[in-house]
Formats: structure tokens, C-alpha cells, sequence
């Protein structure tokens, strides 16, 4: 769900999107996405909006883009671990339950993340 309202740009949030379908596997490697015009008027988005997400996963090794042969998904897009997908479906479900938005959820997601050691 695209929120043209929201704080996110939807540029962002298409990008987020499809990020999370490739690494829970709902997109496999070599998956074609839908045409960017077909996409904007799914979403009820711009073109442009669509185009410039598909130029970022691009860049960032999600999809591969073809002349005559659409966006796909890229080999190398890295899929997430079962345990780790598997886990955010619990927290998913269980912050569902218990009336827990999403904003709210990442926030404590956030708050109990292990510290990084940092190299001095």
C-alpha cells in the first residue's frame, strides 16, 4: 500500500516494498515486475515515481533492467534466512494482536537491536 500522504515518499516506499517481497521470496530470481506504466497506474503514482524506484533497485543489485525484456529481479538479490523471515512474520502477527502499528514495531525493533562494536 502506497500512502501518497504519508511522511515517506513514495518513491521510498515502492523501493521498500519490493525489497521485502525479494527478500521474503514472494519475487524470485528472474521475476519479471510489472512495466512502470503498469505499476504508476496500479499504485495511482506517477511513472516518474515508479522509474526513478526501479533505477535505485537497480543500482543497488535488486533488479536488472533489459530493453525489450522488462525489469527482473536480479540472481544476485540477496534472500532473506528462513529463521530471520520467519521471526519478523511472528512480530508481525503478534504487534497485529496486540494493536502495535508498524512505525511502532520498527521503533522497538530498533530500541533492542545489539549495539554494533565500533573499530577504533
Amino acid at each position: 500500500m502506497i500512502s501518497l500522504s504519508g511522511s515517506v515518499p513514495p518513491t521510498e516506499q515502492i523501493r521498500d516494498q519490493i525489497r521485502g517481497l525479494i527478500a521474503s521470496n514472494r519475487l524470485a530470481a528472474d521475476e519479471r515486475l510489472p512495466s512502470v506504466r503498469q505499476l504508476a497506474n496500479d499504485l495511482g503514482v506517477a511513472p516518474g515515481t515508479v522509474a526513478k524506484a526501479y533505477k535505485a533497485l537497480e543500482m543497488e543489485g535488486y533488479v536488472v533492467a533489459r530493453t525489450g525484456g522488462g525489469t527482473r529481479v536480479s540472481r544476485r538479490a540477496a534472500t532473506t534466512p528462513r529463521p530471520v523471515l520467519e521471526a519478523a512474520r511472528r512480530l508481525a502477527e503478534t504487534s497485529t494482536e496486540s494493536g502495535t502499528g508498524l512505525d511502532d514495531a520498527v521503533r522497538i525493533l530498533r530500541a533492542v537491536w545489539p549495539e554494533q562494536p565500533t573499530d577504533r
